[in-house]
Parts: C-alpha cells; structure tokens; sequence
C-alpha cells in the first residue's frame, strides 16, 4: 500500500510538473530583442543580462560568423560605426570590415558597449544606458550567461543575418545553418531555441538537418526591405523557393509552406484577420519590433502568441495590464 501511494505521488508531481511545462510552453512569449536595445548596448552580454533582470521569456539577438568558424552575435554583418569603438577607443568613421573576414581574436578589438554621440541611432535610444569595455560576444558566451544565472526557463530565438546577395560578407546558408545547430545541440539547447531568419534558405537547410528544432519565418511586406515581394513574377530570393502567388497571397500559409511553427511578422503588417489564418493553420505569431505601448495592447488584443521588443519593461507593463502571467525576473550577479 505505501508503494501505491509513493508512486500515485510520483505520478501527481510528474503530471503537475508536465502541465507547468505545457503551460509555460504556451504563455505569452516576452522577447528582449537584442537584449534589451532600447535600455543597453545590443546584442551584448551587459544587455542580455539587463533583459534577464526585468524578466523576458525569451531572448532574441542575431548571429554572424567570423573568418576562423566562431558564431557570435551581432546585428551587422559590418561593424556598425554607431557602435563600434576601434582599439584606440575613436568610433569608426564608416562601414566597419565584415565580420567573416576577422578573426574572433581581431573582433575582440573593438568595443560595442556604447552609441556614437548625436548620431540618429543615439536619439532613437536615449534610454540606453553605455557599458564600459563591451565586446562582441560569441553566442556560447549567451548561453553560458543564462547557465550561470540558473534561467533554465528561457529561450533562444537566434536569428541568421544572411541575405540572398550578402555573398562573401556572410557565410552561405549551410555553412551558416549548420555550425549554429552544432552548437545549439552541443549545449542540449535544442527544445529551448527557435531559429529564425528573412531569408529562408538558411531555414530549409535546418529544417533538413534538425528538423525537431522549432523554426520561425521572418516577413516584412512593403518597402525595400520587403521579402514576400507579392504580385512579382515567380518566388523572392528570400523565400526558398516559395512563391506567395501561389498560395493565394497568403503569408501565413506561405509559412506554413516553409515548415515554421511560428510567423514573425513586421507588426504594421498584421491584422486580426492574419492572425487568425495564422491560428487556424497551427502557427503561433510573433511580431516584431514592438516599442510603443499602444501598438503592444493593440496586438495583443488581436491575439498574437507573443511580442519582440527593445523595451521588455514596457511590454511587462502592457501584459499586466491584460492580466497576462508575467515570466520572472532574474537576478544575474
């Protein structure tokens, strides 16, 4: 008798630990987008440590690739010189080298930690706070972060910065696909990472390779920048081979072609009625960038599945104002 009661209670803490699981799995999803930009440094280790103490449920940052093999994170596949301080402490004067043509060694030079004074991207983030000696950091030294502050509940959407005409500036989407699943698998991260990009290639390759780790399609739809490139003749580059004309003009199930569990649209291109196709093909959305609190409650009340922003502060303060469960803060020492 005492051994069914042991294992009916194994049983009952099991099934309750499996339904926090489930539940956690399908909250609302809290992305820092490169950390916390809005309030640090991007894609830094100072600013993924700030998101982890206002408390996100993911982290969002961007991956490149340097000459000698090292994933690391950073936005640019140049050195952006609104960032980035050559050795001699003096911002660059322009378009800084490739990444994928330094070393990691040669990268490590150069310090990321603060904004260009006066310059547009300064006035866009007044809030950002520098960090002195910040460095480009590889994407293990992340994952190494969030080990060490024991956050064993948050995520990784982990974007490759590649294009169709990046060329040599970048690594080829295999190469590129590849070295970061390695990684990914090497540190046992597979079921907490989301790997994400606008050009779709790179996520054809992962999902041939490693097909159980979760995929999410970028989009942006008018502009330069425009990815889906409806009513042209046949596929974008960017879209692997698919061509949205053919679905009927339909992103969502353009991604649901592609085999992404999610849609990441940019948010002035969503709407309730995308959202609910989204839904009803099995997709979850999650919009990017974020950054006001009207268009926060907006989609949020539209129904979108989680949210990418600079600011996570101010998106905790819109989600308590749904009544949305907010993911715990992290004191990182």
């Amino acid at each position: 008798m005492q051994m069914f009661f042991r294992a009916a209670a194994t049983l009952l803490v099991t099934t309750i630990s499996a339904g926090m699981m489930q539940d956690a799995a399908h909250a609302f999803d809290l992305q820092g987008h490169r950390g916390a930009r809005g309030l640090a440094p991007e894609n830094t280790i100072a600013g993924f440590a700030r998101a982890l103490e206002i408390g996100v449920t993911t982290l969002e940052l961007d991956l490149a690739m340097t000459k000698d093999g090292v994933v690391v994170v950073s936005h640019d596949p140049h050195l952006n010189p609104d960032i980035t301080q050559g050795p001699g402490g003096r911002f660059l004067t322009g378009k800084g080298p490739a990444i994928h043509s330094l070393r990691f060694e040669e990268l490590q030079r150069y310090d990321v930690g603060r904004t260009r004074p006066n310059s547009a991207y300064a006035k866009r983030f007044p809030e950002q706070r520098p960090v002195e000696d910040a460095r480009i950091p590889a994407l293990q030294d992340v994952f190494d972060l969030v080990k060490r502050a024991e956050a064993g509940h948050v995520r990784f959407n982990i974007e490759t910065k590649i294009t169709p005409t990046s060329g040599t500036d970048t690594p080829d989407p295999e190469t590129f696909a590849t070295a970061v699943i390695k990684l990914v698998q090497n540190a046992g991260l597979g079921p907490r990472v989301t790997i994400q990009s606008f050009d779709w290639r790179a996520l054809a390759v992962a999902r041939r390779i490693a097909p159980e780790i979760e995929r999410a399609c970028l989009t942006i739809e008018g502009g330069e920048e425009d990815n889906i490139q409806r009513g042209r003749p046949g596929p974008s580059p960017w879209t692997a081979g698919l061509d949205v004309d053919e679905v009927g003009g339909s992103v969502p199930r353009l991604v649901q072609a592609a085999g992404c569990a999610i849609w990441s649209p940019y948010f002035r291109n969503v709407t309730a009625e995308t959202v609910k196709e989204a839904k009803s093909l099995g997709l979850r959305t999650i919009p990017w960038t974020v950054n006001e609190p009207a268009d926060m409650q907006r989609l949020i009340d539209v129904g979108v599945d989680g949210l990418i922003s600079d600011y996570p502060d101010r998106l905790r303060q819109a989600m308590q104002g749904k009544n949305l469960p907010l993911p715990a803060a992290i004191a990182v020492h």
